[in-house]
């Protein structure tokens, strides 16, 4: 048997690695990837948050971690028509937000748009352009719509640039349609066509195999 000092710290247990999360569709700055459960916590953390919250539809107000998992694991975001992803910074795997599709209707090829980023340090750094680009792609490239609308409220102005910047363009508004601070404001509608858009990623990964 071997002797073993006092000062002797012993074997040494392997560096545990973390698995890199599950990507669907990568990007320069974001990837996105299926939610998981151990999202949930982050998730719950982003739904008590009322800065988080007065860019998103719903009003501040308190959710448990239970009401947050089935919101996402049997309720809205799960339904089969709601592609939801899980919004990555590709540099650290880190997750800060989600991006979905809702309502889609493959008849007509059309979609409703949503993304939500949690992570304070995360926003205003491109990530949010990029992951609409990606979803957009996701939208007219893999499932062939034509047409994704979305609604953002007049108060969010770096929402607004980040959609024109992936594509979108204005529709038209519901005037004083949105309560937040204590004041009505408008719903503005926009909307991105198939027939505008170049697919950056899923173009060149759905293509056919070339001859040889």
């Amino acid at each position: 048997m071997a002797e073993h000092r006092p000062d002797d710290p012993g074997p040494q247990a392997a560096p545990v690695t973390q698995a890199p999360p599950v990507t669907s569709i990568l990007g320069e700055l974001v990837a996105l990837g299926p939610l998981r459960p151990e999202h949930y916590e982050a998730l719950n953390r982003w739904d008590n948050d009322p800065a988080v919250i007065r860019t998103w539809a719903s009003l501040p107000r308190p959710r448990t971690l239970a009401q947050t998992a089935a919101t996402f694991a049997d309720g809205f975001w799960a339904a089969p028509d709601n592609d939801c992803f899980a919004l990555y910074e590709r540099a650290t795997g880190r997750f800060i937000g989600y991006a979905a599709l809702m309502h889609i209707d493959h008849v007509n090829r059309v979609a409703e748009f949503a993304i939500l980023i949690g992570e304070a340090d995360a926003r205003g750094r491109g990530y949010g352009t990029e992951a609409t680009t990606l979803v957009l792609d996701h939208a007219f490239t893999a499932l062939g719509l034509s047409n994704v609308w979305l609604r953002v409220y007049e108060y969010n102005l770096a929402g607004v640039r980040a959609y024109e910047k992936a594509g979108f363009r204005l529709v038209g508004a519901r005037h004083k349609s949105k309560l937040m601070g204590g004041k009505l404001w408008d719903t503005v509608f926009m909307e991105a066509l198939a027939d505008d858009f170049v697919s950056p990623v899923l173009g060149r990964v759905l293509a056919p195999d070339r001859a040889r």
